[in-house]
């Protein structure tokens, strides 16, 4: 007689006590190299596109690390109940504040308390705008910490008992912080050192002066009728150096008016 097949969801046999998965463990893991330790309701979403390409590299060579912690296991009940209604009425469901309590506590493990060593971030359309500046920090600290919400958000007591820091990935609502969370863990891991390989591709992008980075060519010289701006092929690189700070500054000034004017603020300072 064929078994039937379990459901997804069946978590009987795991306890509260389960350690976190950490992902790649077959690879090697460099001694202080940085982690990133998610709760979430779905760590098989994980590593997701921070598989691939340098950040996936970075990854199995131990450059860093992931550990998704999962949330259903610290849930109550026969069912791993993870929410439940909001208190004063309203439509959705809030995330517990004893099952994420109990998921944040087991992420602390080994973790710094210091939020300068060890940030803890709860992805939330209500908090401070993610920014180069904030992946820059993040990638200053020993590792981060990052719960990613559902439903209509977590018990605002939870944010108060863990100073969690809430960054918003942009004034939008998604169904949940995964896609945001590996989006601030790509910003954030490829500046660590050796992920890229070429420590200076940081140094001309976009945001890192303050500004849009200017346009990019390459071969072919000519394509469609569109030629390669000469300056570029002029091999004189002061010049060059001139030609893409203008441009950068140009974007910038068309196109996020709100750049433009910090960095004229920073230059009359």
């Amino acid at each position: 007689m064929p078994v039937p097949p379990t459901k997804s969801h069946g978590r009987l046999a795991i306890s509260a006590s389960a350690k976190p998965r950490e992902v790649m463990s077959d690879t090697p893991r460099l001694k202080g190299a940085w982690c990133a330790k998610v709760v979430t309701l779905f760590p098989e979403l994980f590593p997701g596109v921070l598989g691939a390409s340098l950040t996936g590299k970075a990854l199995q060579r131990g450059l860093w690390a992931l550990e998704p912690i999962d949330l259903r296991i610290f849930g109550t009940g026969k069912h791993r109940q993870v929410d439940d209604t909001p208190a004063g009425g309203g439509a959705g469901l809030v995330m517990k504040p004893d099952v994420v309590g109990r998921a944040l506590s087991m992420a602390a493990t080994g973790a710094p308390d210091d939020p300068a060593r060890w940030p803890r971030v709860y992805l939330s359309p209500r908090g401070k705008p993610f920014t180069q500046a904030h992946a820059q920090r993040f990638a200053q600290a020993e590792g981060m910490t990052l719960l990613c919400g559902r439903f209509e958000g977590v018990d605002e007591r939870v944010i108060e008992a863990f100073g969690l820091e809430e960054v918003s990935l942009g004034d939008f609502v998604l169904t949940g912080g995964e896609i945001a969370a590996q989006a601030m863990i790509d910003a954030t891991v490829r500046l660590i050192p050796g992920v890229l390989g070429n420590a200076a591709s940081t140094e001309d992008e976009s945001f890192a002066a303050g500004l849009l980075e200017h346009p990019q060519y390459t071969q072919p010289r000519e394509w469609q009728g569109r030629a390669v701006p000469e300056v570029l092929l002029s091999g004189n690189h002061g010049e060059i150096a001139k030609w893409r700070r203008a441009q950068a500054e140009r974007l910038t000034r068309e196109r996020r008016p709100d750049l433009w004017a910090a960095h004229l603020a920073r230059k009359d300072e």
